[in-house]
């Protein structure tokens, strides 16, 4: 929070002249640098998006900056002033690596709580917030941090909810036939159906003004979120288009149930590119890296695919499950691991780069269940543990790895959806220390 001046404040400065508030903020930047200078560097980076204050304290201190290079010479690494000039770079490049290497490598303590009552399986996950829903008549969004449902959103009795999305203002959802926005503040808008301009819609993206809908006809539906009408039908697939994806440039990525992905520009309506699969199993999921430019697909065989959007050439394709894949997400601005669901209940962490699977997670069944109660819900926690490679999954008790229907990726997190009334959040973490002398892959 910030440190404005109060009424007291005021008046106190009108008595004592400008150097009392003068002092008075100096002993406010001090106790803030004494507090700040206990923590590493990862979690002084997180402080520095609090408040303008706080990051006007941390960066006139220049904690950050001894920090910074302290971490790179325990590395091994100099410290020329052309680096100094990259800090900025550099600290996101920090965060990235240490939240690759907990997913890698880190400990994996595993938190369960009732979400709903009826199964739900679908989640979505940004600015530290998740929302839950597809499954019975209500969405929820929650605080990762004390896991509090802090808004509901009720879907009409007459509609299904199919997908979903969020930002910070709304939330766009699939009805069936129809688009449907929930404001922040609990208002709702349904877009009206009209005959002929709109078939049974399976998946939705939106980027500001349009609401885009993959349809079962195998086309894209373009809506206007404002004017509440359809503006474009875009031609994308022979079959039903079962996942999309959608640029910064306007461009539309689709996956078919025949196998393949189309692209297409949103402006111009006109194909792109199309990317085959090698073994035409049906492409369930797909997700875009505008960071570096990739496209990742997961089909109903347990095939994961890239393309490199620049060249539309396919980067590597790997299966690492005899199954159905349900989900693939990474974190923003990561462009080193990929997490994949799917029915086999493996969470895997994948090399976005090669396609090489770095880690397989799934529950400790054989450990016993802890719990607490906080003012907000009734949290279950277990320990997580990997899979050796030569592990046979099939092996494994059902208990330990129920079918992961939707995975959304935060920093050092990953949110899984199972079709149940429980959402899983899956914690990484890694001793700093540990981190600072493990060598990069």
């Amino acid at each position: 929070m910030e440190h404005g001046p109060s009424g007291g404040s005021t008046a106190m400065r009108r008595r004592s002249g400008v150097r009392g508030g003068a002092r008075m903020e100096c002993l406010e930047h001090d106790i803030l640098c004494i507090i700040f200078s206990f923590l590493d560097v990862f979690d002084l980076v997180r402080c520095t998006a609090v408040c303008k204050s706080w990051n006007a304290v941390i960066r006139k201190s220049e904690l950050l900056q001894v920090l910074y290079f302290k971490l790179r010479r325990d590395s091994g690494e100099s410290t020329s002033s052309g680096q100094r000039k990259s800090m900025e770079f550099g600290l996101q490049e920090v965060a990235m690596k240490y939240h690759r290497l907990c997913l890698q490598r880190g400990r994996i303590d595993i938190h369960r709580w009732k979400a709903h009552s009826v199964g739900v399986d679908q989640c979505r996950m940004k600015m530290g917030l998740l929302l839950t829903g597809v499954g019975d008549k209500v969405m929820r969004l929650w605080s990762l941090d004390s896991y509090k449902c802090e808004e509901e959103y009720y879907i009409p009795d007459t509609a299904s909810l199919v997908d979903f999305d969020f930002d910070e203002s709304k939330i766009v959802g699939l009805l069936g036939s129809r688009v449907g926005i929930w404001t922040r503040n609990g208002k709702r808008s349904i877009f009206p159906s009209r005959e002929g301009t709109f078939s049974k819609g399976l998946c939705v993206r939106y980027i500001d003004p349009d609401a885009v809908i993959g349809c079962e006809d195998g086309t894209a539906r373009v809506f206007d979120m404002y004017s509440r009408t359809c503006s474009r039908i875009i031609k994308m697939h022979a079959g039903p288009v079962t996942c999309l994806a959608l640029s910064d440039d306007e461009l539309i990525l689709s996956g078919s149930s025949l196998g393949s992905v189309s692209i297409s520009d949103l402006a111009s309506d006109q194909r792109v590119a199309r990317l085959r699969s090698t073994d035409s199993a049906g492409i369930r999921t797909l997700c875009f890296n505008p960071c570096s430019h990739l496209v990742f697909a997961g089909t109903t065989v347990g095939y994961t695919y890239c393309w490199d959007l620049r060249t539309m050439k396919s980067l590597w394709e790997t299966r690492i499950s005899s199954n159905v894949l349900y989900s693939l997400s990474y974190l923003r601005s990561d462009n080193s691991t990929l997490a994949v669901g799917g029915i086999d209940g493996v969470l895997r962490v994948l090399n976005q780069n090669t396609g090489e699977v770095l880690s397989r997670c799934l529950i400790d069944d054989e450990r016993p269940i802890s719990s607490t109660r906080n003012m907000h819900a009734f949290i279950e926690k277990k320990k997580g543990i990997r899979l050796p490679e030569d592990a046979e999954v099939d092996r494994i008790p059902r208990t330990c790895r129920p079918p992961i229907t939707c995975l959304s990726v935060g920093m050092k997190k990953v949110v899984t959806a199972h079709n149940s009334k429980y959402i899983r959040m899956w914690k990484f973490n890694i001793s700093f220390v540990i981190w600072v002398d493990l060598p990069s892959r």
